[in-house]
């Protein structure tokens, strides 16, 4: 791996790698040398250099009163990662103690809905994820779902997550199916109904009510994966009002 892949992974951006390997390939140098090496401007160069030597793999020295840097030693590197990782388990057990007041936070939103869209196989596996996590989280451990899917559409939509079921299962989550037309094959704590003679009206589409969202999902096109999430307290609870009344008229 060449190293200044390594150290845009360590954080670097492309002119602070500029800057330091220009000044690994000098050895100690003013700023004036520096800048002319790495082709960063002089005021710039400064600028990185600073951050460079809190990040512990640069130093200075001053001779006959003129600035010089130096690099540190590279192990200096590894140092500088294990602070970083320090950081960021002190920053995660922040976040974590901090948790409960952002979760009211977001959950509030000042009550405007908030919609989100997802394509492809990575965004609709983000909306199967949160499915589970959320619902996992309930009391009652359940969600609705409307389906309209043909067997090829489940596919595309599941073939984002194939082992869905079995997740859900293993999480004691239930879910209540309403099919428009022809419906799929039961898995395990789910129950399904049928509204015939619907279907053929209506493009494939899954339409899931979990906690405070809707989701739509969905094929666009050109075949590719799409969903919506639409997260509202209100909105989720009119959904789920309108497919109780479906469920039980079944």
């Amino acid at each position: 791996m060449q190293i200044q892949v390594i150290l845009k992974r360590f954080g670097l951006s492309e002119k602070e790698i500029c800057v330091y390997l220009a000044l690994v390939e000098l050895g100690p140098s003013s700023v004036r040398n520096i800048a002319l090496k790495s082709k960063v401007n002089r005021g710039t160069t400064y600028d990185i250099l600073k951050a460079l030597i809190a990040l512990g793999v640069v130093a200075y020295y001053n001779k006959e009163s003129k600035q010089y840097f130096a690099a540190e030693p590279p192990e200096n590197l590894l140092l500088a990662i294990k602070q970083k990782q320090a950081e960021l388990t002190e920053i995660k057990e922040d976040v974590e103690a901090n948790l409960p007041l952002l979760r009211t936070l977001f959950e509030k939103q000042g009550g405007k809905p908030v919609v989100k869209f997802y394509e492809g196989v990575k965004g609709i596996s983000i909306i199967l994820k949160d499915v589970l996590e959320e619902v996992s989280k309930s009391a009652h451990k359940s969600y609705c779902l409307y389906s309209s899917a043909t067997e090829e559409h489940r596919k595309n939509i599941y073939g984002a997550m194939p082992d869905f079921s079995k997740k859900r299962i293993a999480k004691k989550i239930s879910v209540k199916i309403i099919s428009l037309g022809q419906g799929g094959k039961l898995a395990g704590l789910d129950e399904r109904k049928q509204m015939p003679n619907v279907a053929a009206e209506l493009k494939s589409t899954h339409e899931i009510i979990y906690g405070h969202k809707v989701a739509h999902l969905s094929l666009d096109e050109s075949g590719t994966p799409i969903g919506v999430v639409i997260h509202n307290q209100a909105i989720a609870e009119m959904q789920k009002s309108v497919f109780e009344f479906n469920w039980k008229k079944l």
